[in-house]
């Protein structure tokens, strides 16, 4: 049941508790004046201008946040809007936003790859906003830090191997040397 229907039931109800006998007419009053305030104005030309703008305002707005959320996958919440109503009584999202974790992640792997997501969900649109740059940023900034931390993993790998590998020659430098010739 929607909106108008439910005020017109109401009113209609309202108004059929007078008279049993004009309750009849009194309802089809009641609902023609209902209808009456229910179909719409004419328009001034700045007023469908205003519409049209708007119109056009929604629009883009979710657009951007559709983008925001498909790039974002499971990283991105629900989006919420900031309506307006327009000279046609009509609401027209003016605004919006979608929330993106930033997931840390594990290992350097992970966390270089929820970045790249996030930096990919920030810069979505085709227009990105001030916002989406500074998350942008923010998550390039994480890309970052878990690369060094990935390149210092790999550095002190690379190290203990190294490491391990001039012990062994080492080894077998002194034995070697050391070593007895033992024949029968």
């Amino acid at each position: 049941m929607s909106l108008s229907s439910i005020s017109t039931y109401t009113t209609v109800s309202n108004h059929q508790v007078d008279k049993k006998d004009d309750g009849v007419n009194q309802s089809r009053n009641t609902i023609e004046k209902d209808k009456e305030k229910q179909t719409p104005q004419k328009l001034t030309t700045d007023e469908e201008r205003v519409v049209r703008d708007l119109q056009s305002r929604d629009s883009e707005v979710k657009a951007h946040e559709a983008a925001h959320q498909a790039a974002g996958g499971g990283m991105t919440g629900a989006a919420s809007y900031t309506y307006q109503q327009g000279p046609d009584g009509k609401m027209y999202a003016i605004g919006g936003e979608v929330s993106i974790a930033m997931k840390e992640g594990r290992t350097p792997q992970e966390k270089i790859a929820n970045a790249r997501q996030v930096a990919a969900a920030a810069m979505a649109p085709a227009n990105p906003s001030p916002q989406d740059y500074a998350v942008a940023s923010s998550a390039r900034v994480m890309e970052m830090k878990a690369q060094q931390e990935l390149t210092k993993l790999e550095l002190e790998k690379i190290t203990s191997t190294s490491n391990y590998t001039e012990t062994l020659n080492s080894s077998q430098k002194l034995i070697g040397e050391n070593s007895l010739d033992i024949s029968v």
